[in-house]
């Protein structure tokens, strides 16, 4: 079954071409292409994307209230953020309005498929520099501790290592491969990070665990 893709992209060059590597990807659908939030809004509830590639960067409505908007308005699947700047305030109200991913701008093609798809199946791609950025955030003197009832968070040893290692900005494969285990095996880990940690994405355990 193909995953079915939306983007929302202000700049015609960028929507163009991602609109361009979306077609040309076998098992990827384009069921939306829109040039700005508003539209977003009012076409994406119908066209029922399971993956949105969201610019954050838009004029009128920026795509943090994209996102707010169609959660509002319970348009399913996930959220893709791309951005030029690695703003941390800016991550946060993105994850915080519904988002599940979040990279830079210039990654090459490959990666964004894979961030795809790694969505899709369950992941949360992030950008290194983002993750680290995250971390240094939470590791600021008067950042807030984490709770002396649960040091750890109650994850295990291989959680421990598995959210270390997406930290550091391993995908799913890099860390599969490292540890010697599957990916599926690491998306189950992951999915267990999550509901331990009750966060929605790697990027906000990253941050709440501060594994670094």
């Amino acid at each position: 079954m193909n995953i079915r893709i939306a983007i929302v992209e202000d700049n015609a060059q960028m929507r163009e071409g991602l609109s361009a590597i979306i077609r040309m990807t076998p098992g990827f659908l384009l069921v939306a292409n829109c040039a700005h939030g508003k539209a977003a809004v009012e076409e994406l509830p119908g066209a029922h994307p399971d993956v949105t590639i969201m610019d954050i960067n838009m004029p009128q409505m920026n795509g943090i209230e994209c996102v707010r908007e169609l959660r509002r308005r319970k348009c399913s699947g996930q959220f893709l953020m791309l951005t030029i700047e690695e703003n941390t305030d800016r991550v946060f109200a993105a994850l915080e309005a519904g988002a599940h991913g979040y990279l830079i701008k210039n990654m090459p093609a490959d990666r964004i498929i894979e961030a795809v798809r790694e969505l899709h199946s369950g992941g949360s791609p992030i950008s290194p520099q983002i993750a680290r950025k995250l971390v240094h955030t939470f590791q600021k003197p008067g950042a807030a501790p984490a709770s002396p009832s649960e040091p750890d968070h109650n994850l295990t040893e291989r959680e421990q290592q598995v959210l270390t290692r997406f930290a550091q900005g391993d995908r799913a494969k890099d860390v599969a491969d490292q540890l010697g285990i599957s990916v599926y095996t690491v998306q189950t880990h992951v999915r267990n990070i999550y509901d331990k940690l009750h966060v929605r994405s790697l990027a906000e355990a990253v941050a709440k665990a501060r594994v670094i």
